[in-house]
Order: structure tokens, then sequence, then C-alpha cells
């Protein structure tokens, strides 16, 4: 992916803020050209990053008093595994399948900020270079969701068929609905838990199958012409996001910057076949209270010489490659700390543009 902006700026999800509107003054103030749908988990539990999107999966209960999911793998499930079975098919069939997602459409009572930024872009009339939207990783929904005596949904091989089958349709349903508002979707697939990948926490969670679910999920962001990405705010094994066939890989620049250069033979092959890497310059943690765009953009440039000379791969490629986001999501941050990282993300941005 060649951005067609200089250092396009985009974001992660989520934002700390209980209004829609209020989340999106601040995301057209700073990354007018790549605006996300902002998750709002302040404003409601149903926003939270795995109840959001367990919205239409079959036998997923949800305690929004306490704030909680899980899935009742009790009795006989076969018959709410068909009528999915046959709704997936229906829709993702690569023959005759008619692309239309809307069984597993996340509904507003889920996420005001998908509509929010549907009227509004509906309002403003002009096609925007890019609209990003994003789902919680089939790993990390799997590996947190548990089942009703807390074991992890992963460990049941039925239900994470259908959970990534599941996620993977709310990826083609949101494609398609931003589709009409700009020249390019992407579609961020956020799998936090991969920092924890080969600790003794997830000994038994192999590298092959974290490929296939993310590769089926990348799958269906790619039927609609989307590009998809792959959002993760730790250090982890980063030839695995490389291996699924993602179009962007996002990292913490700020925190773990170094970690993308530990992986120079597929981090270069990757960048060779036009693959994007999402830099996560801005600090979402207090330490944005320090920051200026000069600092934030001196630790760019380090890194990006640092892995050039790394992976062997010419500077100029990575930088036209290159995109630019928070480390992470915002929604656990202080509100005005938030507003800052979105102000040095433009500020540095910007910045970065005029040293061309």
């Amino acid at each position: 992916m060649k951005c067609a902006i200089p250092y396009l700026a985009t974001a992660i999800g989520s934002f700390p803020f209980e209004s829609a509107d209020e989340a999106l003054q601040v995301i057209f103030s700073a990354i007018p050209d790549a605006p996300v749908w902002p998750q709002l988990p302040l404003r409601s539990p149903l926003e939270g990053m795995e109840i959001q999107y367990s919205e239409g999966m079959p036998r997923a209960v949800v305690d929004e008093e306490k704030a909680r999911l899980h899935f009742d793998t009790t009795g006989d499930y076969s018959e709410d595994f068909a009528g999915f079975y046959e709704i997936y098919m229906a829709a993702m069939d690569p023959d005759n399948g008619t692309g239309d997602c809307s069984a597993m459409a996340v509904s507003d009572r889920f996420s005001r900020g998908i509509y929010a930024l549907e009227d509004r872009l509906k309002k403003g009339g002009d096609r925007l270079p890019y609209v990003k939207v994003q789902v919680t990783g089939p790993c990390s929904f799997a590996l947190t969701a548990v089942d009703q005596d807390k074991r992890a949904i992963y460990y049941n091989e039925e239900f994470r068929d259908v959970i990534v089958k599941a996620l993977a349709m709310k990826c083609r349903w949101q494609v398609k609905k931003f589709a009409p508002y700009c020249t390019q979707v992407i579609c961020f697939i956020d799998e936090p838990i991969l920092s924890a990948f080969g600790s003794s926490t997830y000994i038994s969670v192999k590298r092959e199958d974290i490929i296939a679910m993310i590769a089926e999920t990348v799958e269906a962001v790619h039927a609609d012409g989307a590009l998809a990405g792959v959002h993760c705010c730790g250090n982890t094994d980063w030839s695995i996001l490389i291996d699924a066939g993602v179009d962007i890989v996002n990292f913490d620049a700020f925190g773990y910057g170094e970690t993308i250069a530990l992986y120079p033979e597929s981090v270069k092959s990757f960048l060779s076949r036009g693959g994007a890497l999402a830099w996560g310059i801005v600090p979402t943690s207090p330490e944005i209270r320090t920051q200026t765009a000069e600092s934030l953009a001196a630790r760019f440039n380090e890194l990006v010489a640092h892995l050039s000379e790394k992976c062997g791969a010419p500077k100029e490629m990575i930088l036209a490659q290159s995109l630019l986001t928070p480390s992470c999501g915002t929604g656990s941050m202080d509100r005005e700390d938030a507003k800052t990282v979105f102000a040095r993300l433009k500020e540095t941005s910007d910045l970065l543009r005029k040293g061309r």
C-alpha cells in the first residue's frame, strides 16, 4: 500500500467519550483523510471490545449489568449452528454467495459510532480518500470470551469456527456500508492478545491456527476490495501477521518500535509486495504530556532508519508505505490526554509532510 497521502494519519477505534458527536469532532479535526468510527465503551457496556461484536452469534449470552459475555455450550446447539452456517453460506459462498452480511450487522444499540459516522458522511457529500473500520480479531475474541465454565471459547473448536466466520461477516458488512463514501476502506483486525503469544498462558495456542484465523478474516476484508490491517499494541512475532496476508501491520512504535526489525526478512518481503507499516508513534499513556510533534517525528525517523538498516529495504520505500496512528486506542485514557494524543498525531503528520 503506497499511501496516496504522505504520512496518512488514522486511529485505533476506542475513545473516552460518551458522545459519538464529541468523538467525531476530535476525529475529523485530526484525521480527516482517514476517519474512523468511534468505539465508546463509556457510553454502554455493549460497546466493550468483545461484547460489541457478539451480536447475532449463536449461543452468545450478554450480562449488561456486569458487562460480561459468555457462550452457552451446554445441551444440543446443532440447530443453532445449522442456522448460522446457512446464513453464512448464503452470504459468503465464493461461487454463489450474495455478499450480503447484514445478518451479522452491528446495531445502533451496540455501536452508536458506526451510525454517527455514516450520518456525517451522508451529509458531507464529499468522497473521502479513506475510511477506517475495525473489528476485534478472532484470536483476541476467542481467547478472551469464555463459556459458562469460564474456559476460553478458543479451546472449543466448533464455537471457535463460528466466531471466526461471524467476525469475518461483520468485517464485510462494515466494508460494504462505508465503501460508498471513500476511495478505499481500511479494516483493522485488532489483536492485542497476540502480545502474549508464546507465553506460558497460551503455550497450547499454535502459530498455524493463529495465522489461519486471521487469514480467514483478511480474506473477507479483501472480498469487496478493502485493505486489511492488523493492530497489536505490544511486542509479538510480527511475521505471524505478515504470513496471514495482511496489507497493513500496525504496532506500538513509541514503546516497541525496534521490535519490527527483529524480523528483517519477513518485513522486507512484506514491503516488497506492497505492504504498509502503520507506526503507532503517538503514545496513549500519560507520556503524551511530555511529547511534542518534534520529538515524535524524531523518534519516527530514527525507527525508520533503524528498520532500513536491519532489513535492507530502502528508506524511501518504507516512508512511502507508512501510516501514522496512536500506539493504541484511547478508550481508557483521561479525556484531555486523549485529545492531546490526536492533536499531536495531526501535528506530527503535518511536520513530517513539510520535511519531505
